[in-house]
């Protein structure tokens, strides 16, 4: 289980900014955030994409990536009490699938449609920063067309958990408060510290203790354990929850600062990688469209 809370084209210095926790299993094996390529254990590969983010080393995809070309992809699975089924494909190359395409944010989703009863349940953004566009998928929607399945993403915040983006789950508010709260004491033209962001709204362990208002999907005991914003539960299988906090910010003239904080060997580090997107990208452009809006 993840969650992400993110800002689009409604500030005048950031046109987006995500926090995100990815929630795993302590064991899987996981390369923290850097610069790799799909296919190549992170080598070489001529004219192959480059991709930064961290990779998911069992299945080989990602939760969350950019390139130098101001495209971002980031994905949560969705919270069902079915199982999983083990012949589907895996989400996490849905990210990279994006990344390496040559398509716009609406085109890719539109062809994805046809195929997303391959995967699990997933909950996918993608977005072009440099073109103001941005796109939400899931293979979970009220039916199965393709309408409902593809929202383009409007100004403002937005939450993603475990349910579909914006679903009002307790956290969910907890933490689109929180990010607005935080950009409101930075103002509009104040630089924010992504280290700071990652510590103050991502590690809270505050839990919903009014069991009514949780999913219902799981137990009550677990849905409890899952209710927080940072999650940490010792089970029989194994430590599960928040193994990294990542924060990227993209400013206005393409500027775009990539942190990570995350578990290794049960301590926590963290890694910066800036970056400048590669592209001829009007600064007065970026973020600054008609449909600007302040928070």
């Amino acid at each position: 289980m993840c969650i992400a809370v993110f800002l689009w084209r409604a500030h005048p210095l950031y046109p987006f900014l995500l926090l995100l926790n990815r929630d795993e299993f302590h064991s899987r094996p996981t390369t923290p955030l850097g610069w790799w390529r799909d296919g190549d254990g992170g080598g070489g590969g001529d004219g192959a994409i480059e991709f930064l983010g961290g990779r998911d080393d069992k299945a080989g995809g990602t939760w969350l990536a950019a390139t130098r070309d101001g495209r971002v992809a980031f994905i949560t699975n969705v919270r069902e009490a079915t199982s999983l089924s083990a012949a589907a494909n895996s989400r996490g190359h849905l990210p990279l699938r994006f990344l390496q395409s040559q398509q716009n944010p609406m085109e890719f989703a539109r062809e994805l449609v046809e195929e997303m009863d391959s995967y699990n349940g997933f909950n996918l953004v993608i977005a072009d920063v440099g073109s103001n566009s941005m796109v939400y998928i899931t293979n979970r929607a009220k039916s199965n067309s393709g309408d409902d399945a593809i929202t383009e993403v409007s100004p403002g915040i937005h939450v993603l958990s475990n349910a579909s983006l914006d679903s009002p789950w307790p956290k969910a508010q907890r933490l689109r408060h929180s990010l607005k709260e935080f950009m409101d004491r930075h103002g509009e033209r104040e630089e924010v510290p992504a280290k700071e962001m990652a510590e103050t709204l991502m590690t809270n362990p505050v839990k919903e203790e009014d069991k009514t208002l949780l999913p219902g999907v799981y137990p009550p005991d677990y849905e409890y354990q899952l209710s927080s914003i940072f999650v940490d539960i010792h089970a029989p299988s194994g430590r599960y929850g928040t193994r990294s906090t990542s924060v990227v910010l993209v400013r206005r003239d393409g500027e775009v600062k990539f942190y990570e904080r995350y578990i290794d060997n049960e301590e926590w580090k963290e890694h910066s990688e800036c970056f400048r997107i590669v592209q001829n990208v009007d600064e007065t452009d970026m973020g600054q469209d008609p449909a600007f809006s302040s928070l």
